[in-house]
């Protein structure tokens, strides 16, 4: 029998942490697409995945090689990568116990070289991996391992991305109904605050949520109030 991994001793609170993300089950994104086929190709190997380990399954945000959407946990490599905050390089899984006898690797797809590395987010909760598998035992170069441990961080940051995208839709939902619709002047866009002052956008909106600005200036605004710089 094939060695499951064992649970991270703060499972509870990574599984928590993972559905914060709202991206379990969710549609293909070609942001992450972007990375997989990128992971494939520097790695050289007919396999990439973004796995997000569930209390289950491991689901795939994104796939390249491979036609299935999720496994079961239990047989799933990535499943003992989280445990570690390193990534887990097996070059041929026929010769390691955990899995020799994986149905993984006896069956489709025949995982010899495994490569995993974790979806680490800024509060050290590993939610998954980014994984690169060949069908032949091989290794990979350190310019190989750099650019994934890099593609990962991207992985994270456009998860991120996603989170802070929900928590400000929310807030703005909070702000709707608590106040009503958010007045703003027609010409200038500032915002009519519950004073009555009338404030711009940016300070309003650093006022009533997390976001913060910075300032430039656009091409269209470049070309209209300075001609002969642009």
């Amino acid at each position: 029998m094939h060695q499951a991994a064992c649970k991270p001793v703060n499972e509870e609170q990574r599984l928590k942490a993972l559905s914060e993300y709202r991206i379990l089950g969710s549609k293909p994104e070609e942001v992450y697409d972007n990375i997989t086929r990128i992971a494939a190709l520097a790695c050289n190997v007919p396999i990439a995945l973004i796995s997000l380990v569930d209390r289950e399954r491991q689901w795939f945000k994104s796939k390249v090689g491979l036609k299935v959407d999720e496994t079961p946990r239990d047989m799933s490599f990535c499943a003992h990568t989280i445990l570690d905050a390193d990534p887990m390089v097996v070059e041929d899984a026929l010769f390691d116990q955990r899995f020799k006898d994986n149905p993984l690797v006896l069956q489709e797809p025949h995982i010899r070289l495994y490569a995993g590395f974790p979806l680490e987010t800024p509060t050290e909760q590993r939610l998954g991996t980014l994984c690169v598998i060949d069908r032949i035992p091989k290794s990979l170069t350190n310019s190989q391992f750099k650019i994934m441990q890099e593609l990962a961080k991207q992985v994270v940051m456009h998860l991120e991305l996603r989170k802070r995208s929900f928590t400000l839709m929310e807030e703005f939902c909070r702000m709707h109904h608590n106040q009503g619709l958010i007045s703003t002047c027609s010409y200038c866009k500032s915002v009519r605050d519950q004073r009555g002052q009338w404030q711009p956008f940016d300070q309003f909106m650093m006022q009533h949520s997390t976001l913060n600005f910075s300032h430039g200036i656009c091409q269209s605004c470049m070309t209209k109030h300075f001609p002969d710089i642009h």
